[in-house]
């Protein structure tokens, strides 16, 4: 089987949104999300599978994954539905 993927170039999945009041306050981290890729390549559920300790980052990572297109999981020719890990990091000087 081949896996499901997020980071071709040609997907154009945009960067989520710092949350404004995340960065006055200084919050950065690592969110994992846990993310049931359909076989069409649209997202059907997103789940924080590793918190970055911060609910706003955790909900903006989350809601732009959310909107994201992917590389479906292949078997053999046929697409089929498979789960990916996407890590989505905040960082201030980004």
């Amino acid at each position: 089987m081949i896996p499901a993927s997020f980071d071709a170039a040609y997907l154009h999945n945009p960067a989520p949104i710092y949350p404004r009041s995340s960065r006055r306050r200084g919050d950065e981290g690592k969110v994992v999300l846990r993310v049931h890729v359909l076989g069409d390549g649209s997202a059907d559920a997103v789940e924080v599978a590793e918190s970055s300790g911060h609910s706003r980052l955790d909900d903006a990572a989350r809601e732009a994954v959310r909107n994201w297109r992917f590389t479906p999981a292949h078997r053999g020719e046929v697409r089929v539905d498979s789960w990916l890990r996407v890590p989505i990091v905040f960082r201030l000087d980004d």
